[in-house]
């Protein structure tokens, strides 16, 4: 006999610079809210970039209602504090609240967060476990926990750390702190998605960070290949544009068609902007094929044409929700 795998709970999202990493957690946690469903979208990094996305205020460090999904699910936001996060830590594993707001005054946090940038990963890993673990009444209150991480260059130290950690620690209090977000992280409920673009060096980056993921143990889950262009040619215009085999004298007549003047400067003009598309086009279709040789699941996100608006968050939602 066999049972299906469980539900993916911990959505984790990373990506190159650059390549839309925070617009697509959002989607995503839209995504998972629909049909009645309520999401924690967490934030890691601390630009603020989920409040902007969803025109509300600074988020503090409490969780906020940013949107309703389809449905009547909703999506709360969650930017985390290192400062509050510590002390929350402090508080739950060693009663001193009241000791840490002295050490935060003194600037006692700070510097460890300095000395020890392992710490600043272990505490914001340690709170996404709690979301994600966390249960009132013996009811999950989340039925999704997305995180906007760090960049791929740095996501495989993020997640690991706390393993890294934990082996300072042979028990007490950071030891079953640090084995218990492991178990969350490295368990079939938790999966790390790529985003990417159709251009060279965000492809590169996502095939290393899966190859270092995998290493550590860590579960891969979907490439996510955002602001993906449709062709604006026919597939045989397209291969004449690329290969240089298009002229302004084939265009002369489509012009004059149009009701256009057949001036042959506008027409060389048309013909240098379709040969780019059409290059460009043709680059983008072969890193399609890297892509796809990387193994893992693949959706596409349309390039945007206006401002990134909640009305534009749920048109990306809905090609998400393949991974629901």
């Amino acid at each position: 006999m066999t049972s299906d795998p469980p539900p993916v709970r911990c959505h984790i999202v990373t990506g190159k610079g650059g390549t839309g990493k925070t617009t697509v957690a959002a989607a995503l946690a839209l995504a998972l809210a629909a049909d009645g469903h309520t999401t924690l979208l967490v934030e890691t990094e601390g630009r603020q970039g989920i409040a902007q996305l969803f025109d509300t205020p600074p988020l503090p460090y409490e969780e906020r209602r940013v949107a309703v999904a389809r449905g009547g699910g909703e999506v709360k936001a969650l930017a985390i504090d290192l400062d509050e996060a510590l002390l929350e830590y402090l508080e739950l594993f060693y009663s001193m609240k009241r000791a840490g707001r002295a050490l935060r005054k003194m600037g006692a946090i700070d510097f460890a967060t300095t000395i020890a940038p392992g710490l600043r990963d272990v505490l914001l890993t340690g709170k996404v476990k709690e979301a994600v673990t966390r249960r009132v009444d013996g009811k999950r209150v989340y039925d999704a926990v997305v995180v906007d991480a760090p960049p791929t260059g740095r996501i495989t130290r993020f997640l690991n750390v706390t393993d890294e950690v934990a082996g300072l620690a042979r028990s007490g209090p950071i030891k079953t702190q640090s084995d218990g977000v492991m178990a969350v992280l490295r368990s079939p409920q938790t999966k790390v998605h790529l985003v990417t673009l159709l251009e060279e060096m965000p492809v590169q980056e996502t095939a290393d960070a899966i190859a270092e993921l995998e290493a550590t143990g860590l579960p891969v889950g979907s490439v996510l290949v955002n602001m993906a262009t449709e062709p604006l040619l026919p597939a045989s215009s397209l291969a004449r544009a690329a290969d240089g085999r298009l002229t302004a004298a084939e265009l002369a007549p489509a012009l004059a068609a149009g009701g256009l003047p057949a001036d042959p400067a506008i027409a060389a003009g048309l013909v240098e902007e379709a040969v780019e598309h059409a290059r460009r086009w043709r680059s983008q279709d072969a890193l399609r094929g890297r892509v796809a040789e990387l193994g893992r699941p693949t959706t596409e996100l349309p390039l945007l044409t206006g401002p990134v608006d909640l009305g534009a968050l749920h048109e990306l939602a809905d090609r998400l929700e393949v991974l629901r």
